[in-house]
């Protein structure tokens, strides 16, 4: 097991900063997905969601995709210091913050590839960050305008907004529902959560990203779902990886062995493939 715990400082806005508590007992969990996200809650940190500037918090989804935190939070770090301290007038609302998006905006193609160079794919986020800038100005006026509409209008209506930027996909959508919106009953589905509830059983084999989302959304409740995410990513990383799950060395090193149907995963031979394909 990892000692890496969630950092501090990141998109889902550390220890506080909005989002609904949750109290986590696995002996009162109406389902099994719920029974799972109870025993994470034993075992790693619990917080609450939101908070987070929504644009910023959009670019750092999308420097996300496709790589980790520890490839990202880096490009992240180097794009704020370089265009996030712009001086006052690149902000169109007025006031002394900078608006990242009038910023991003105006940046050069290959420069802001430069910077963000360490988060892989660099060329296409580039493009995307740069185009989605030009959408929050054109379609809000202003990131702060962007942030009040993902913070105050209904969930869904977002998320279809979102959904119709090129370069958004659902797991980013909802990220920033999650982190910027703090909306309860957001289960953002990447690669960890799709693995692993598919393998314990709990979403069909042959579910994709989507419909492993509307399964968990509906056995978790809405308070679980924010934690339910990262905790799920963190677990993924410490004992149901993709390749060398704990349950092939240890039946008893997984601490969801007794609750999982190991789809994919056959101990005996050592043998791991994904769970569509069984």
């Amino acid at each position: 097991m990892s000692d890496d715990r969630e950092p501090s400082v990141n998109i889902s806005g550390g220890e506080s900063g909005g989002g609904v508590a949750a109290e986590f007992d696995p002996a009162t969990a109406d389902t099994r997905a719920e029974r799972i996200v109870d025993r994470l809650g034993e075992r790693y940190w619990q917080k609450t969601y939101g908070g987070r500037d929504a644009f910023p918090c959009l670019v750092r989804t999308i420097l996300s995709q496709n790589t980790s935190d520890v490839a990202s939070q880096p490009a992240h770090d180097a794009l704020i210091e370089r265009y996030g301290n712009e001086p006052a007038a690149a902000n169109p609302s007025g006031g002394g913050n900078v608006d990242l998006a009038a910023a991003l905006s105006n940046a050069e193609h290959a420069d802001l590839a430069e910077t963000i160079s360490s988060a892989g794919l660099y060329n296409q986020k580039s493009e995307v960050i740069i185009a989605a800038a030009e959408w929050v100005l054109e379609e809000f006026g202003s990131a702060q305008a962007f942030d009040a509409f993902v913070k105050d209008e209904p969930p869904t209506e977002v998320r279809e907004t979102l959904l119709s930027v090129s370069g958004v996909g659902p797991k980013t959508a909802d990220c920033v529902l999650l982190f910027a919106g703090g909306r309860p009953g957001v289960f953002p589905v990447d690669t960890h959560v799709h693995r692993i509830y598919r393998r314990l059983g709990i979403a069909p084999a042959d579910a994709d990203h989507e419909e492993v989302r509307a399964v968990l959304e509906r056995e978790v409740p809405a308070e679980k779902c924010g934690f339910g995410h990262t905790a799920s990513i963190q677990f993924g990383r410490e004992y149901c990886t993709a390749r060398n799950p704990a349950c092939l060395e240890d039946p008893d090193a997984c601490p969801m062995g007794d609750v999982c149907e190991q789809i994919g995963v056959y101990p005996e031979t050592g043998e791991i493939v994904d769970p569509t394909d069984v």
